[in-house]
């Protein structure tokens, strides 16, 4: 049966949630409409554009933080590898940062997890049909945040020192020189208003920036 045909009677869904528990309560909810089909079920960001590839689903339905690559990362690959797939971000953490990235990584929608099944089920179908579908209460949070102060080296800087990692360690890791490392993390505390590269980097994940 040709794809198009099947996206006509149902709408293929991608579900990508490292929660096992979370992902089957998800799936089986989805599977209750009866325009809704779940196609493929993943656990880690890794394994999603190829889940993509091989399902062809209409609508990914994407967690943020996922083992391997996050969710906003893969939504940017679904963009180049399946342009036809519309992807809706669906998250425990409704921060305005991860907000601002989802769009420009190419989401159509942004949703919180606490929401009725219903209201998931209803932007999937919009999504589909063009619409951007947004939380709305993080809309406005985000219309009321700033723009990411850090610049994507001072991203990466503090992602990098995670776990402890001293200053040599990321240096090795993103072949800077240490001085430049040390520069990196004093402006992104500067920018986070915090004290240490530890709380610039709570700091900058609080806000969705990291």
């Amino acid at each position: 049966m040709p794809r198009d045909y099947r996206a006509a009677t149902s709408i293929r869904v991608l579900l990508a949630e490292d929660q096992g528990m979370m992902r089957g309560a998800l799936a089986l909810l989805l599977g209750l409409e009866a325009d809704i089909e779940v196609v493929a079920q993943v656990g880690t960001g890794d394994a999603i554009v190829g889940a993509a590839l091989e399902s062809r689903p209409d609508v990914a339905l994407l967690d943020i933080e996922l083992p391997g690559i996050s969710g906003l990362d893969a939504a940017a690959l679904l963009r180049e590898e399946t342009p036809d797939c519309r992807v809706l971000i669906l998250t425990t953490f409704g921060r305005p940062g991860y907000l601002r990235r989802a769009m420009e990584a190419g989401a159509a929608g942004f949703l919180v997890k606490d929401g009725p099944v219903e209201e998931l089920a209803q932007a999937i179908r919009r999504v589909l049909t063009g619409e951007t579908v947004i939380d709305p209460a993080l809309a406005a949070a985000a219309l009321g945040a700033g723009p990411n102060p850090l610049t994507a080296r001072e991203c990466d800087v503090l992602k990098a020192s995670a776990d402890g990692a001293t200053v040599a360690d990321i240096a090795s890791k993103l072949h800077l020189s240490e001085s430049t490392v040390r520069n990196y993390l004093s402006s992104a505390i500067g920018k986070t208003s915090t004290r240490n590269r530890t709380e610039a980097m709570r700091e900058a994940r609080h806000q969705g920036w990291l």
